[in-house]
């Protein structure tokens, strides 16, 4: 990131027995583009080579010394063809720079009227060079939907976009802090993860016993202005039943503030949480609706100590941007096979519901057991219709991998008369997919998010990641 914007290395490929003048002029147009786009770049200085841009061995070291001063502000390197391109200049500025960045491939469009010696680009030709390099160096990157196209079209401008979600998966994730607050609940051995693989991938579990939280909470005085301060939030963030007591409110307030300075003092990106039945029993308040407001703000939270369900939810809000939630697959949905309801009790931020209209009381189902009076917190409504993307990162310790399913669906406004936070999901082919989900021995939660971006989220953990993945279709 460059003052919190997206930023890309871009390389512009020449070669002498080409026009030069189309590589000039091609750097112009990509860096125009992508300014337009809102995305902040860095390309070596004009003098650093005889052209300004790279050709030779000398000129890609050149341009990787450049890119390593820089390479903090690096989230990703564009390789642009204006013309067929030398791949030793090339390959050598990503080899040499070392930035463990996605890259992406592109080459221009030549025109029909414009083949002749002084006017063709042939990078058509030169991509295929350039690409045969960045394989035997085994340098994974990205291809353009398109063999070649113009730097200015729309064709290249999604590629770019998607490329951008790519990079801000492989970034978020390869530094990622995800926090265990509590001990997963005793009856879910389904929520067991290995912290040595996801190491391995660069993702840091950071834990904390929840005593140390409630503890923390129970010492805050009511008129704590933080404590104050979160209330009024609380008050506005949804609709309270006027049955409940203000001192359940205020318990709630106090959690969250002491969640959220853990999380902020330990730089988590997102946390799972022991959401039943010791903060219950112990201190007297749910945990949904502390991980709902988190998740609005982009700190994705997933219940009952699910490191992997956390972490596919960070995935999900770094592809998309958008505030990401965990669900289970609950239920049928009637004899309607390609769809099923899933729901939770509920933590889903505000703003996955598409609507204002959500109502923050007790538990349904724990609140029968453990009282309602110890069960506020709970944020309830449904799901409006819209496009979703679903996935589930789990660990195979067996294997010593990392593995993934994830697909694109839709959330409907089929009537559904559950309690909770309900989703009727609509998704081709569902009973393949739940046979995949069971035959390979998946946790039922799953994190979902109120948009496409399978394509993105395959890319990068494939690709960048090397995590097994199945695409569902």
């Amino acid at each position: 990131m460059k003052d919190g914007t997206l930023c890309f290395a871009v390389i512009v490929g020449t070669r002498g027995f080409f026009n030069t003048d189309l590589a000039v002029h091609g750097k112009k147009h990509i860096l125009r583009t992508l300014e337009s786009m809102g995305f902040a770049t860095c390309i070596m200085p004009e003098d650093a080579t005889p052209t300004g841009c790279v050709e030779t061995t000398e000129d890609g070291i050149a341009c990787a010394n450049h890119f390593l001063k820089h390479a903090k502000e690096i989230d990703g390197i564009i390789v642009t063809l204006p013309n067929f391109g030398l791949e030793l200049g090339i390959v050598a500025a990503i080899n040499e720079s070392k930035l463990g960045v996605p890259v992406l491939l592109h080459a221009e469009d030549d025109e029909l009227d414009k083949v002749d010696v002084a006017h063709r680009r042939d990078a058509f030709c030169g991509k295929l060079s350039v690409a045969n390099n960045l394989v035997q160096y085994g340098i994974p990157f990205t291809n353009t939907t398109l063999h070649t196209c113009n730097v200015e079209s729309e064709s290249f401008k999604l590629d770019i976009l998607k490329f951008a979600g790519v990079c801000r998966v492989v970034r978020g994730l390869n530094t990622a802090r995800i926090g265990a607050i509590g001990a997963r609940p005793a009856d879910f051995q389904t929520m067991r993860v290995s912290e040595k693989l996801l190491q391995r991938s660069g993702v840091t579990v950071v834990t904390v016993d929840h005593s140390e939280i409630l503890f923390d909470a129970l010492r805050l005085a009511d008129d704590d202005p933080k404590v104050v301060e979160k209330l009024a939030e609380i008050r506005a963030y949804g609709t309270i039943p006027s049955s409940v007591p203000d001192k359940n409110i205020v318990k709630q307030a106090k959690y969250s503030v002491v969640v959220e300075t853990w999380i902020r003092d330990n730089r988590i990106d997102a946390a799972a949480i022991q959401c039943w039945t010791s903060i219950q029993k112990n201190y007297g308040c749910a945990t949904c609706l502390t991980m709902s407001m988190l998740g609005e703000s982009k700190v994705p939270c997933a219940c009952e100590v699910d490191v992997a369900g956390a972490l596919s939810m960070l995935a999900l809000t770094l592809a998309s941007e958008n505030s990401s939630a965990l669900l289970d697959w609950n239920n049928n949905y009637g004899d309607d096979r390609n769809k099923c309801i899933n729901t939770h009790c509920s933590n889903y931020p505000k703003s996955f519901f598409g609507t204002d209209d959500i109502e923050i009381s007790e538990l349904d189902v724990l609140g029968t057991s453990l009282g309602k009076d110890n069960c506020f917190g709970a944020v309830k409504g449904k799901v409006r219709k819209g496009a979703m993307t679903y996935l589930r990162v789990s660990t195979d310790d067996f294997t010593g991998q990392i593995r993934a399913y994830l697909g694109e669906g839709d959330f409907t406004d089929d009537p559904c008369a559950m309690s909770g936070g309900i989703a009727v999901c609509a998704i081709d082919n569902l009973q393949s997919l739940m046979n995949h989900i069971v035959m390979n021995g998946y946790e039922h939660h799953v994190a979902m998010v109120r948009s496409h971006v399978a394509d993105i989220l395959e890319e990068a953990l494939c690709k960048y990641f090397g995590w097994k993945v199945y695409r569902h279709r």
